[in-house]
């Protein structure tokens, strides 16, 4: 017994942790270990104690089977309890040091336990139909906190991570990214798609109407390059103040025509709505207009001088970013912690985004993990193989080493109450 409580202090380290020097869970199996060695100690005490003093009491007798009993009960359990994890008294007592004879074995079980028990395909899905993880990480972020820590940390990492990959490499990535990007969206469905909102909330008339302004303005300025190119067009029979009037003419309706086309109701604008409304439909609709626009983009896309523009814009980009970025980190952190807030709120406040959201996740995890079921229960065995001896009978005594004093001390109790009970009935016995 006294072994058993050296050997389960044997190694000084093996509940400590970093932030809080021992672990609760070897103080409390010492705690349990000294009551329920005290408590053996007691009934030894007592046994010896009715043994030796010849007292009168009529209730002795059972006090003493009680002891008796109890120490028979106690010992038997630590026994038990030590056979479990080590040799008593270190003999070499035929199934004792149950755990590590047995290490290869409690490996294999502990693997297939949690391939059959926690990896099955329908118990793996009802257990994470039951988690909400997208609710808890949308409160997570959303939490001022937690978005600020994320913010800073997020806005720390980035210039060294930017600084770290070559300019070329992620030049080329976002290049082709961008490429492949562009080439699986269709031109003319996506361009029918901005011209409407941009038809529709305005844009494209204002734009209209700057045109008319742009173009009144045009004329005007240019009144004596456009005589001159009526006059050099002109015959020369034909006298110039008869060119220049009708210049005058030509301009004049031009002007007034643009002016009455600021008006919304005009016939030109009407019908211009229309062709535009037409436009957008087409755009969304008709297989050539499509064709076109597929060609359109892949012309674009294939052009030597469009790439040159691209890579030069990424050359000015990447240089501010070298240059700026750790100047703009508090910025950044800001961004970052607003973006996470409104991410955290966005997830929230919609159940069936939620659910959907939750459903990929685990749809991704079971694909991830099912499949490797029989890796997992190997690697777990495989752990437990390696770990020495002591490893392996310290981890488990620390998670059920305190329950296991609880059977010493029901065992010293139970052996007493049966050890009275057995000595009353022999006792009635002997009077009969």
């Amino acid at each position: 017994m006294g072994r058993d409580q050296n050997q389960g202090q044997s190694s000084p380290q093996r509940g400590r942790t970093a932030k809080d020097g021992l672990d609760p869970r070897l103080l409390e199996l010492r705690r349990m270990r000294t009551i329920a060695t005290l408590l053996l100690a007691i009934m030894t005490a007592i046994f010896f104690a009715c043994s030796l003093m010849q007292l009168p009491w009529p209730w002795i007798p059972y006090v003493r089977a009680f002891a008796e009993a109890a120490m028979v009960g106690a010992c038997a359990d630590w026994f038990a309890v030590v056979a479990l994890f080590r040799r008593p008294f270190g003999l070499p007592i035929p199934h004792t040091a149950v755990v590590p004879s047995n290490k290869k074995r409690i490996g294999a079980a502990l693997g297939r336990f949690i391939t059959n028990n926690f990896l099955s395909t329908k118990i793996a899905d009802e257990r994470m139909a039951q988690i909400d993880m997208v609710s808890w990480a949308a409160r997570w972020i959303e939490d001022p906190l937690n978005s600020a820590r994320l913010g800073k940390w997020a806005a720390r990492l980035l210039p060294n991570a930017i600084h770290q990959v070559p300019s070329s490499e992620l030049g080329e990535l976002l290049g082709s990214a961008a490429q492949r990007g562009a080439k699986s969206i269709p031109a003319a469905p996506l361009a029918s798609k901005v011209l409407a909102i941009l038809w529709a909330q305005g844009a494209a008339q204002a734009l209209l109407d700057r045109a008319l302004v742009f173009s009144e303005a045009s004329l005007l300025q240019h009144k004596e390059f456009i005589s001159r190119k009526v006059a050099e067009q002109s015959s020369r029979w034909v006298p110039k103040w008869l060119d220049d009037k009708i210049t005058n003419k030509v301009m004049n309706g031009l002007l007034a025509t643009m002016r009455e086309m600021h008006d919304p109701y005009h016939p030109w604008r009407t019908e211009v709505h229309a062709v535009v409304e037409k436009l957008i439909v087409d755009l969304a609709i008709d297989p050539e207009l499509y064709a076109e626009g597929e060609a359109l983009k892949m012309d674009l896309l294939a052009n030597p001088v469009f790439l040159e523009q691209m890579k030069q814009l990424w050359r000015e980009i990447d240089s501010e970013l070298h240059v700026d970025l750790p100047s703009f980190s508090k910025t950044t952190a800001e961004l970052m912690t607003t973006a996470l807030g409104g991410l955290g709120q966005w997830l929230e406040e919609n159940p069936s985004r939620r659910a959907k959201l939750n459903r990929q996740i685990r749809l991704v995890t079971l694909r991830v993990l099912l499949p490797r079921r029989a890796e997992i229960g190997s690697y777990i065995a495989h752990v437990v193989e390696n770990w020495d001896s002591a490893t392996l009978v310290n981890r488990l005594e620390l998670q059920v080493g305190r329950d296991l004093q609880y059977i010493r001390i029901n065992g010293t109790l139970v052996g007493g109450l049966v050890g009275v009970l057995i000595f009353s009935i022999s006792h009635l016995i002997a009077h009969h």
